[in-house]
């Protein structure tokens, strides 16, 4: 059931994901969650497309794209200490250390095998709100696709209190936290086996081939 559940909230985090990047020669205002959002998934977005016939054929690509334009605007380290949770005083920094970039590749490899399910689905962006004196919003979307529902999807943003910049480290999928998913999928196991075994164990899932199915 779980399973189910985390393969949905991936699904839908690959239809939002690629809004969430951009190339280095991009002007995003990443001080603003929501232009930050609508600025960059024209671009994404097209170079997914123009990649298409690489990508089929060397599926891998996939994570290139995530590692390039998604991760440089995911809270990657934030969430990897949520996932950990009330497991943290039974870690050590050491561990913790190796645990967070591991954390990451996990990431990468699985929003890239999500990827090949993409298939042009639109999305379209609520309108922004007042975020002057909030340090998290939720950027509001919908996944439109022709002959079903929409999905409604909350893309959850927090800023640095230093430099002021805004990062994602959550998205609700039609009620769904990812992040409280891999949390309830991961947390038990930290606590029977400890984080350095989670933490080989998601290096393995990372170094996976990307296949179409």
């Amino acid at each position: 059931m779980m399973g189910n559940v985390i393969k949905k909230v991936f699904f839908c985090l690959a239809l939002l994901t690629i809004a969430v990047g951009a190339n280095a020669g991009a002007d995003v205002d990443k001080k603003d969650p929501y232009q930050m959002i609508k600025t960059v998934a024209d671009i994404t977005f097209k170079r997914f497309a123009n990649e298409q016939s690489a990508i089929q054929a060397e599926p891998n690509l996939l994570k290139n794209i995530v590692r390039e334009e998604l991760m440089p605007y995911i809270n990657y380290q934030y969430a990897a200490y949520k996932v950990i949770g009330s497991n943290f005083k039974k870690t050590n920094k050491a561990d913790r250390a190796e645990f967070v970039p591991a954390f990451r590749e996990y990431l990468i490899t699985s929003y890239a095998q999500v990827f090949t399910l993409y298939n042009n689905q639109k999305v379209e962006f609520a309108p922004a709100k007042d975020f002057s004196k909030d340090r998290v919003v939720s950027v509001e979307t919908s996944v439109i696709e022709p002959g079903r529902a929409p999905i409604n999807i909350s893309f959850r943003v927090r800023k640095h209190k230093k430099t002021g910049e805004w990062k994602a480290y959550d998205m609700v999928a039609e009620g769904i936290s990812l992040l409280d998913s891999k949390q309830a999928e991961l947390s038990s196991l930290i606590r029977q086996k400890g984080l350095a075994h989670v933490t080989e164990m998601l290096k393995e899932k990372s170094a996976r081939n990307i296949v179409f199915k």
